[in-house]
């Protein structure tokens, strides 16, 4: 245990947490004290009123639409391993297996596009994303599960 988590750990048993303004209450993290005022209006009525900014819902979507693919990719690859165990013919395995990894790869290919257009709509360059390269999608599921 490092010197601050033994402060920390000492200061509890002490007590010297217990009569902290707030205690018991929730944090309210949503509030960035950085943002510029004339903003924070704004976003909040637009944040109470569910709307979002498009390049952040694109976003959202991009990270979904990757998640999913990725999901498949997984359980083709479970499914796979599965069928060779259990005796199914190789040919028919490999085949159906390189399906999978065909439809991966253009489920990548459209991915990409969306980065692409979604990295143009960001303000700035900090919040652009890269590419997914799909080779190595395909070797982390082989090789994680292998």
């Amino acid at each position: 245990m490092s010197n601050i988590e033994e402060h920390i750990r000492k200061a509890m048993e002490e007590g010297k947490f217990d009569k902290l303004p707030g205690k018991g209450k929730p944090l309210h993290m949503n509030e960035n004290p950085f943002e510029d005022p004339g903003w924070q209006m704004a976003n909040h009525m637009l944040k109470d009123g569910g709307f979002t900014l498009p390049w952040i819902e694109k976003r959202a979507e991009i990270d979904s639409l990757l998640e999913a693919a990725r999901q498949g990719l997984s359980r083709s690859w479970t499914w796979r391993l599965s069928a060779l165990e259990s005796d199914q013919p190789a040919r028919w395995v490999e085949a159906e297996w390189q399906k999978a990894v065909q439809a991966f790869r253009e489920q990548v290919t459209a991915i990409n596009k969306k980065i692409f257009s979604y990295n143009l709509e960001v303000p700035l360059d900090r919040f652009q994303i890269l590419t997914v390269n799909a080779e190595r999608e395909l070797e982390a599921v082989t090789k994680a599960e292998d």
